[in-house]
């Protein structure tokens, strides 16, 4: 059975890969239009590195106290899988694809399954729970400033 700390270092590198297949595109993202309220690039980096270290704090617990996923809802796997794919999805649209509509959707479905993710955890663990309420705020905020970018570029001469 692996452990808590290989669970959690095996979801921070899961978590963390799509930042190396799919990099951020510096130029890219600052040749576009944003809202006056978007944050500075540097910041992204440190944030998602610290909601993938809740992230994997939450699942290394669940994991922990469901004797290794044995007792864990297909629910709960399922939207864990959807939710771990489209987090993993967004830099491809976004710097891959260049693709601002699917990116801004992809943020929508991260929010959505952050949200039902907490929802499915509680069970198991309110601690592990709470932990996932940080990657929930930034999602939906990631969402509407995903939204405000599209809006503010889909008329440009940009291919979306």
């Amino acid at each position: 059975m692996l452990s808590f700390i290989t669970v959690f270092l095996i979801t921070y590198a899961l978590f963390s890969i799509s930042s190396v297949l799919f990099p951020t595109d510096l130029a890219y993202f600052a040749s576009l239009r944003k809202p006056t309220w978007s944050p500075p690039p540097k910041l992204f980096g440190i944030v998602w590195s610290i909601l993938y270290v809740l992230i994997s704090l939450s699942i290394a617990i669940v994991y922990t106290k469901t004797d290794g996923f044995q007792e864990v809802s297909i629910a709960y796997i399922l939207i864990l899988f959807i939710n771990y794919i489209a987090n993993q999805a967004f830099t491809f649209f976004e710097f891959k694809l260049k693709n601002l509509r699917l990116a801004f959707l992809d943020t929508l479905v991260v929010a959505v399954t952050t949200f039902l993710l907490i929802y499915y955890t509680i069970p198991y663990s309110k601690l592990a729970a709470w932990l996932l309420v940080p990657y929930l705020l930034w999602s939906c905020f990631a969402t509407l400033l995903a939204w405000s970018i599209y809006q503010l570029n889909k008329n440009s001469s940009r291919t979306f």
